[in-house]
């Protein structure tokens, strides 16, 4: 399957607007970097583990998501949609992948990680309850794939009342034409685009 390659695009001539995160108020979200999504994670890699560690450093919290499925009741359209292809709770698929399940573990396990069995990382997960909790205002969306629960997740936050902030160069899908569709979409209507070089400097990191 190709996979979108970020470094290949230049977003900004999507861009409507700017604006830096405030890491006073900011949260990353790392979406499904999980087993099953490999080939799509492997060529951002570099740029997921730098925003990890560019927002750790800022000491904005970093949440990551896990999506499974634990049995046919929590299917839902994805069934139909994917001819039964599905990731299922227990499977090495459906597990983080080694870089970011260390990562995760050192932010404290079970604690950060959101379980989904759906496009959104808000459905039916307690995700707002828990960053209302936090005081988050604004969400930094990373991960795959780009057009589906990175832009799903994305949308929701900003209906809820959340600010986005979409990184370019940190989510990936498996064609580029999808991936630019979406950060168009996005940049127009949603979310502030970012990448690794604009957040250190909207965090002041050298």
């Amino acid at each position: 399957m190709a996979t979108s390659n970020p470094k290949c695009s230049s977003y900004t001539k999507y861009e409507t607007r700017t604006r830096n995160p405030d890491p006073n108020t900011s949260i990353l979200l790392v979406i499904d970097a999980q087993n099953h999504f490999s080939s799509m994670i492997d060529p951002i890699l570099p740029n997921l583990l730098s925003t990890i560690q560019l927002c750790r450093r800022a000491s904005v919290p970093v949440l990551f998501t896990r999506h499974n499925h634990k049995s046919p009741e929590d299917y839902g359209m994805l069934a139909e949609w994917w001819d039964g292809d599905l990731i299922i709770d227990g499977t090495p698929e459906s597990e983080l992948i080694p870089p970011i399940a260390e990562l995760a573990a050192e932010e404290g396990g079970g604690e950060v990680i959101i379980e989904k069995s759906t496009y959104s990382a808000f459905a039916q997960t307690g995700l707002q309850e828990k960053l209302e909790e936090m005081g988050v205002k604004e969400v930094i969306v990373t991960g795959v794939m780009t057009n589906l629960c990175c832009e799903t997740t994305a949308r929701e936050a900003f209906v809820r009342g959340f600010r986005v902030f979409f990184s370019a160069d940190a989510t990936a899908t498996s064609a580029m034409d999808l991936h630019d569709a979406t950060i168009k979409n996005l940049a127009y209507g949603f979310a502030y685009l970012v990448d690794c070089d604009r957040l250190q400097v909207a965090f002041s990191l050298k």
